[in-house]
C-alpha cells in the first residue's frame, strides 16, 4: 500500500502523517514504516545538535498503523483511547526505516487492543499496547 492508498484510509495530512507505506496487512495484522530525514520537521528542536525522533510520535505511528487496520474498507475516523505498558529501547535517528508491526489482541464491540512494535534493522525500538476505537 503506498501513501495514495494510505491518505485514502487515514484523516491525517503533512506533517501528522507518520506513515510512508504498508508492507504487509491481514485481518488481525499490519507491518508498515516510516523513512525518517532530517528534513522531518520536528528535528528542527528534537535536538538539532543530535536528532532523535520523538517516543511519542513512534506511538502516534503505531496508532495510525492500527488505524489503517482498522478502517480497512469502512469509513470513519480512527481514535487513539489509550496506552498502556509503553517502553522505548533504542533511539530512532534521521536515515532510519522505522518499521510498526501491530497484531490486534482483543475486539470487544467498536474498541480495539493492540499489541505494537516499532522496529529499526529488525531490532525493537518501542513497543506499546493500545487502545483504539473507530468514529463512524
Amino acid at each position: 500500500m503506498n501513501i495514495d492508498e494510505i491518505k485514502k484510509i487515514l484523516p491525517h495530512r503533512y506533517p501528522f502523517l507518520l506513515v510512508d507505506g504498508v508492507e504487509e496487512i491481514d485481518e488481525d495484522y499490519i507491518r508498515a514504516f516510516k523513512n525518517i530525514s532530517i528534513s522531518d520537521p520536528v528535528f528542527q528542536g528534537h535536538f538539532p545538535e543530535y536528532p532523535i525522533y520523538p517516543g511519542v510520535l513512534i506511538i502516534e505511528g503505531l496508532a495510525q498503523t492500527a488505524g489503517i487496520l482498522l478502517l480497512r474498507g469502512i469509513e470513519g475516523i480512527p481514535l487513539f483511547l489509550g496506552i498502556d505498558e509503553a517502553r522505548f529501547k533504542r533511539e530512532v535517528r534521521p536515515g532510519d526505516k522505522l518499521v510498526y508491526e501491530v497484531k490486534v489482541l482483543n475486539k470487544k464491540m467498536s474498541i480495539v487492543t493492540v499489541d505494537g512494535k516499532a522496529k529499526v534493522n529488525g531490532k525493537v525500538v518501542a513497543k506499546s499496547k493500545l487502545l483504539l476505537g473507530v468514529k463512524t
